[in-house]
C-alpha cells in the first residue's frame, strides 16, 4: 500500500473480510484512503457496501455497466439516484487506485451525465404526455460535459432548446409553456436531494440573456441569436458543445447551423482579446488566491485549470476556422492537435498537459472530500491533510510543491499569451499629432494628421461606434510605425483612407493589425505598391489572414492538390450558390497571397503566373463538377458524353497575371445526337451548350463573395456565330478543314484544362493533326504580317513599359514563334517560353530572345499588379520592387535591360520576316 495508507478501521475491515479481501493492493489502499479521508465516500461506501464488494471482486467496469443500464429503459427518480451512487463509488475508487487515467475518469462521469440527462428528459416528457417521445426537445451540453471532461462533483452546463412545430403537447396547450414545464421537471429530477442523494446539479445560465429568458428556448430564436448577436465568450463556450439528451439529432443540426459563428474563417482577434480580458478579470477577482497555498483556486487561480483551457481555446478560435483538425473539444486533445498543426510549441503543450492532469486530479480529490462543487484549497489544516492523503501525497507540503511547480509553469506560458505591449496613444492636438508623426518618420505627416483627425471624428461608418474608436486608438501607433518603415507616400495614405471608408466594420481589422505588427507593415506595403491588392483588401479585409499561415510565402501546391483542397471545402455545402462563394473566397485568398509574394520580393513572377494558372485549373475543375451535378438533377446525363474545357492564350500557356481573363473553348465527347437520361431529357448538343453557359456563368458571375474570372469564348469554331460547345470530332474536323491561319496560331497555345484522360488524348491528337498540316510559308508569312498590322492599328503604342503590344513586345514574339511553329511544323508547346527555347536551340531565333521573353513575362505579371502610374512615376519603393522581381540591380538596370530585350525581339523579327518592325 501507499505510504499514505491509513490503518483499516474495524468497520471497513469487516466489509473487506466479507469480500475475502478481494481486489488488488491498490484497490484496498484506495478503499482505506477514501474511508479515512473522505466523509462523503465513507458515507457512500457504508450505504452501498454491496457495491463496494462488487468493486473489489469485479472492478469498476461492470459497475458502470450496471449504472448505465439503470438509465437505459423505463426509469424514475429513484433509479437516477441509484445509478449515480453506484457510479460515484466505482469512479472514485478507480481514480484513487490509479486503475483509470484522468481521461477515462472524466469520460465515465460524462457518460453517466449524458445518460442521466436523456433519461430525465424522457421521464419529464412521458409524465406530461404519456407515450410521447422527446422529439423537438434537446439538451446541449457546454463546458466540461460538452467536452466529456466532467468533474467528479460537477454542475452540468446545459442549454435546453425546443421546436414549437415538433414538440408533443396536450390538446389546447401552448408549446412554449409545455417546453418550460418539461425543462423544470427535468431539472427537478436531476438535482433535487432526498434520502437517496441527487444526480447532478444543473446550471442553465449559459443560455442567451439568461436573466430574462425562459429556461427552455425556441430553437429558431437561438439560431438567430448565435448567428447575429452572441458575444465572444459565447463563441469560446461552443468550442465544447454537444447534444446530449432528448432529440439529439435536432441538437446536432442546431450545432451544425451555428458552426460558422463558432469557427470563423477569418482570424477574429477581437474575440481573442475579449477572452483575454475575461481571463484578466478572473485573475483580478481572485487576486487574493493567486499564489498556490490555502485558499488557492485550482480552476481560476493564476496558472490554474482555466488558463490551460483558455490557452488552447484562444488558439483554436484563431486557427480553427481554417483547420478542422483543431476543433477538438477536450483540452488535452486540443493541445495535441495544436502541436500537430505547428500552432504551438511542443514543449509548451507538454508542460500544459502535465499541469492539466495534476490540477484536474487534485480537483477531483478536493471534490471527493464532501461531494462539493469546489475548486478552492481548504484554508483549514486538517482538511488539507485529508486532501493530500486522499491524493496519495506524503503530506500537504509535498502536494503544495507539486501543484505550485505546475501552476507556475502554466502561469508563465499564459502570461506570455495575454501580455499586451505598452504603447503610447497618439496625441489628439493637431500640432502635437503632426510632431509625433514627423518624429515617427512619416513623410507627408500633415496629410496623415488630417486623415487621423477625420477617422477620430467618426466620419466613416466603420468608425462610428465606441468599440471601433477604442480599437482605432490601440492600433494607430502600430500603423504609424508600419507606414514609416514602408516609406508610405501620400497616394498610399489616401488609399488607406479609401480602404477605411469602404470597410463595413473596422473593429476586427484594427484588433488584427494591433495583435500582428507584421500585418500592419504588410498592409502599408500593399497600399504603397499594389493598388489592385489594396482594392481587394478593402472589399474583403479578412483575406489578409492567408498571409499569417505557415505556407504564406511558399509556392502553391500542384493543380491536382488545389483541386482536392477545393473539393473538401465544397463538400460542406449543398447549394450551388454557396459553392460559388466558397470557390471565390478560396481563389481570392490565394491571389492575394501570390500578389504579396511578389511585392515582398520573395517570388519569381513567372512562378507566380503559373500558380495563377493552377488556381484557374482547380476552380474550373470543381465548378464543372458542381454545375454538372446540379444540371443533371433536372436533365440527367448524356450516356457516353463528357465535358472538356480547353484553355487558350496565356491560360493555355499556363502563365496568368492578376488581371488575365480566361480564353475557353467547350467540347464534349460522345455522339452529338445522343439524348440525356433525365426527367427533362435533352439532345447532347443542347445539353452541353446549356452546360457551357452555366459553367461560364459560374466562373463569371459576381456573388456576395466577389468576382472570379472574366471569360472569353470567341475562339470556339466559327467564333461568336458558332455553338458554344461542339463535339470533339466536329472540333477536330473544323480545325483540320475550315480553320483560318489565325485560328491555328491560337491553337498552338491550346491546352486541355478539364476532361477525362481518354478524351484529352483524342483532342490532343486532333490539335496535332491540324497544326502539322502542310502550308505555304510565303502565304502564311503574308497572313501573319497582315494580322499583326491589324492589331497594331487597334492598339496604341504604349511605350517602353508596354511589354505586350508595343514594338518588340510579347505579341511580336508570339507572332514570330507561331509563324515558325506552323511553317516548320515543329516546336509545338502551349508554353511560349518553352516554344521559344525550342527555336533558339534549333537556331531559328537568337539566344537573347529567350531572355527577352522571360524578362517581359515577369514584368507583365508585376505591372498588372501595380497597375496605375507609368513605372518612372512610381514611388521609389515600387521601382525597387520591380527591379527585385526581375533580378535587376536597380530600376535603371531594369530599364536598360527592357530596352535591350525589345531590341532583341525587333532584330529577330527582321531576321524571321525579312521586314523591319517599326520601333517606338
Amino acid at each position: 500500500m501507499a505510504e499514505t495508507t491509513p490503518a483499516l478501521p474495524a468497520e471497513l475491515q469487516r466489509i473487506l473480510a466479507e469480500a475475502g479481501f478481494a481486489g488488488t493492493p491498490e484497490d484496498v489502499d484506495a478503499c482505506a484512503r477514501a474511508w479515512a479521508h473522505s466523509p462523503y465516500l465513507r458515507s457512500l461506501m457504508r450505504r452501498e457496501d454491496e457495491v463496494l464488494l462488487r468493486y473489489l471482486a469485479e472492478g469498476p467496469e461492470p459497475l458502470m455497466e450496471t449504472a448505465l443500464a439503470l438509465l437505459a429503459g423505463p426509469a424514475d427518480g429513484a433509479a437516477l439516484r441509484e445509478a449515480k451512487r453506484i457510479a460515484a463509488i466505482a469512479i472514485a475508487l478507480a481514480d484513487i487506485s490509479g486503475r483509470w487515467p484522468l481521461e477515462k475518469v472524466t469520460a465515465a462521469l460524462s457518460d453517466l451525465a449524458d445518460r442521466a440527462i436523456d433519461c430525465a428528459i424522457r421521464i419529464a416528457v412521458d409524465e406530461r404526455i404519456p407515450g410521447a417521445g422527446p422529439d423537438g426537445f434537446t439538451a446541449i451540453a457546454l463546458g466540461k460535459l460538452g467536452s466529456r471532461e466532467l468533474n467528479y462533483s460537477s454542475d452540468v452546463d446545459l442549454i435546453l432548446l425546443y421546436d414549437r412545430d415538433r414538440l408533443a403537447v396536450r390538446e389546447g396547450d401552448d408549446p412554449d409553456n409545455t417546453a418550460v414545464r418539461i425543462a423544470r421537471r427535468m431539472v427537478e429530477l436531476m438535482q433535487t436531494r432526498d434520502s437517496g442523494g441527487y444526480v447532478f446539479r444543473v446550471d442553465l445560465r449559459l443560455r442567451p440573456a439568461s436573466e430574462v429568458t425562459p429556461i427552455a428556448m425556441p430553437i429558431r430564436g437561438a439560431e438567430t441569436y448565435y448567428q447575429s448577436e452572441a458575444l465572444a465568450w459565447e463563441r469560446a463556450a461552443f468550442i465544447r458543445a454537444r447534444a446530449v439528451g432528448g432529440d439529439v439529432k435536432m441538437g446536432k443540426d442546431f450545432l451544425a447551423a451555428i458552426e460558422p459563428f463558432v469557427w470563423r474563417r477569418s482570424l477574429d482577434y477581437t474575440a481573442v482579446r475579449d477572452i483575454q480580458d475575461m481571463s484578466l478579470m478572473i485573475r483580478d477577482h481572485y487576486d487574493e488566491r493567486q499564489e498556490v497555498g490555502p485558499g488557492y483556486c485550482l480552476k481560476r487561480g493564476r496558472g490554474g485549470i482555466r488558463e490551460v483551457e483558455f490557452f488552447a481555446q484562444i488558439h483554436q478560435l484563431i486557427f480553427g476556422g481554417r483547420d478542422w483538425t483543431l476543433r477538438q473539444p477536450a483540452t488535452l486533445d486540443a493541445l495535441a492537435a495544436l502541436v500537430a498543426a505547428e500552432r504551438i510549441k511542443p514543449d509548451e503543450a507538454e508542460t500544459l498537459a502535465a499541469a492539466y492532469r495534476v490540477l484536474r486530479t487534485a480537483e477531483h480529490r478536493l471534490q471527493m472530500l464532501e461531494d462539493a462543487q469546489t475548486h478552492q484549497i481548504p484554508t483549514r489544516a486538517p482538511e488539507r491533510k485529508d486532501l493530500a492523503a486522499l491524493a496519495g501525497y506524503r503530506d500537504w507540503a509535498a502536494m503544495e510543491r507539486e501543484i505550485k511547480r505546475h501552476a507556475t509553469a502554466v502561469g508563465r506560458i499564459y502570461d506570455a499569451l495575454i501580455a499586451e505591449a505598452e504603447v503610447d496613444r497618439l496625441p489628439r492636438q493637431p500640432a502635437q499629432l503632426k510632431a509625433a508623426l514627423k518624429k515617427a518618420g512619416i513623410g507627408p505627416h500633415a496629410d496623415l494628421a488630417d486623415l487621423i483627425a477625420r477617422w477620430r471624428d467618426r466620419s466613416y461608418r466603420a468608425l462610428r461606434s465606441d468599440a471601433a474608436q477604442r480599437e482605432l486608438e490601440s492600433a494607430l501607433p502600430g500603423l504609424v510605425k508600419a507606414f514609416a518603415e514602408a516609406g508610405t507616400g501620400r497616394e498610399a495614405l489616401l488609399r488607406f483612407d479609401d480602404f477605411l471608408g469602404a470597410l463595413p466594420s473596422s473593429i476586427q481589422f484594427f484588433a488584427l493589425i494591433e495583435a500582428n505588427p507584421r500585418v500592419a507593415l504588410l498592409l502599408a506595403r500593399v497600399l504603397e505598391l499594389a493598388p489592385v491588392l489594396a482594392g481587394k483588401l478593402a472589399r474583403r479585409p479578412e483575406i489578409v489572414d492567408i498571409m499569417l499561415s505557415n505556407e504564406a510565402f511558399a509556392p502553391l501546391p500542384c493543380a491536382e492538390d488545389l483541386t482536392d483542397m477545393l473539393r473538401a471545402r465544397l463538400r460542406r455545402h449543398d447549394a450551388l450558390e454557396l459553392k460559388l462563394d466558397e470557390v471565390r473566397r478560396f481563389v481570392a485568398e490565394r491571389r492575394f497571397q501570390l500578389g504579396v509574394q511578389i511585392i515582398e520580393g520573395g517570388a519569381d513572377p513567372i512562378r507566380v503566373g503559373r500558380d495563377h494558372a493552377k488556381l484557374a485549373d482547380a476552380a474550373i475543375a470543381v465548378l464543372a463538377e458542381a454545375v454538372q451535378a446540379e444540371f443533371a438533377e433536372t436533365h440527367g446525363r448524356v450516356p457516353g458524353g463528357r465535358l472538356l474545357v480547353l484553355g487558350f492564350g496565356r491560360y493555355g500557356g499556363a502563365i496568368l497575371t492578376e488581371k488575365s481573363d480566361l480564353d475557353l473553348v467547350f467540347l464534349f465527347s460522345g455522339h452529338h445526337e445522343a439524348m440525356s437520361d433525365g426527367a427533362k431529357a435533352l439532345p447532347a448538343t443542347t445539353w452541353f451548350n446549356r452546360l457551357g453557359q452555366r459553367l461560364t456563368g459560374a466562373l463569371t458571375v459576381s456573388t456576395a463573395a466577389g468576382p472570379l474570372f472574366e471569360v472569353d469564348t470567341r475562339l470556339r469554331p466559327s467564333g461568336q456565330q458558332g455553338l458554344l460547345a461542339v463535339n470533339i470530332d466536329t472540333f477536330a474536323r473544323y480545325q483540320l478543314e475550315e480553320a483560318w491561319s489565325w485560328e491555328h496560331m491560337a491553337l498552338t497555345r491550346a491546352r486541355v484544362v478539364y476532361g477525362a484522360e481518354e478524351d484529352r488524348a483524342v483532342v490532343s491528337a486532333g490539335i496535332a493533326a491540324a497544326l502539322v498540316k502542310p502550308r505555304d510559308p510565303e502565304r502564311l508569312k503574308a497572313e501573319v504580317l497582315e494580322m499583326r498590322g491589324d492589331m497594331v492599328k487597334a492598339h496604341r503604342d504604349g511605350g517602353l513599359w508596354d511589354v505586350k503590344h508595343a514594338p518588340g513586345g510579347l505579341i511580336d514574339l508570339e507572332f514570330m514563334v507561331h509563324f515558325l511553329q506552323l511553317s516548320r511544323r515543329e516546336g509545338f508547346d502551349p508554353d511560349l517560353g518553352a516554344a521559344t527555347a525550342h527555336f533558339v536551340k534549333a537556331g531559328a531565333l537568337p539566344e537573347d530572345v529567350l531572355g527577352a521573353h522571360d524578362l517581359m513575362t515577369r514584368l507583365l505579371v508585376v505591372l498588372r499588379l501595380i497597375e496605375g502610374d507609368e513605372p518612372p512615376k512610381q514611388p521609389a519603393a515600387a521601382k525597387a520592387m520591380m527591379a527585385a522581381a526581375t533580378s535587376m540591380a536597380d530600376f535603371d538596370a531594369l530599364k536598360a535591360a527592357l530596352e535591350d530585350a525589345k531590341r532583341a525581339v525587333l532584330s529577330a523579327w527582321e531576321a524571321v520576316f525579312a521586314v523591319k518592325r517599326k520601333a517606338r
